[in-house]
């Protein structure tokens, strides 16, 4: 009985020191998914763009969520429509909830690979406990994203 309660306490005092640990791993795994969110969604809406030859607008909210917008293709012949029209519904760049993005931030990707921010600018600030991670877009389309 007494080896078992050394045991016990044994187990508990490793636990009682790995928490923060396990803590501080899970809140910059939250960090990191979410910038991955963002530049995976940058990235792949900006080959819609050019690969459809029509823009595409990438809204990003600081609730927690984004939303892609495009100028549909009508007419005879086909052309991009004048105005941008959503597609789909809101999507998360964060399901954790402890992120937070600095500013809600729009940008327009072009057909020719170009970005502009039609909102906000092309550098997204991303931060938790963990730290800030930025995000930054170059007017040729590059995103990297730097940070712990």
């Amino acid at each position: 009985m007494i080896e078992l309660v050394v045991v016990t306490a044994i187990m508990i005092v490793i636990f009682t020191f790995s928490l923060p640990v396990i803590q501080s791993t899970i809140t910059h795994s939250h960090l990191t998914e979410a910038s991955a969110v963002v530049t995976g969604a940058i990235q792949a809406n900006r080959y819609q763009a050019i690969m459809r030859g029509c823009p595409y607008t990438i809204a990003f909210f600081q609730s927690g969520n984004y939303q892609i917008g495009t100028q549909p293709i009508t007419g005879t012949p086909p052309a991009c429509a004048t105005s941008f029209a959503n597609v789909g519904v809101p999507l998360p760049w964060s399901t954790s909830g402890d992120v937070t993005l600095g500013a809600s931030t729009t940008l327009q990707l072009n057909p020719n690979g170009t970005v502009s921010a039609t909102v906000g600018s092309l550098v997204l600030t991303m931060t938790n406990g963990a730290g800030t991670k930025t995000i930054t877009v170059s007017g040729v389309g590059n995103v990297i994203a730097t940070g712990p």
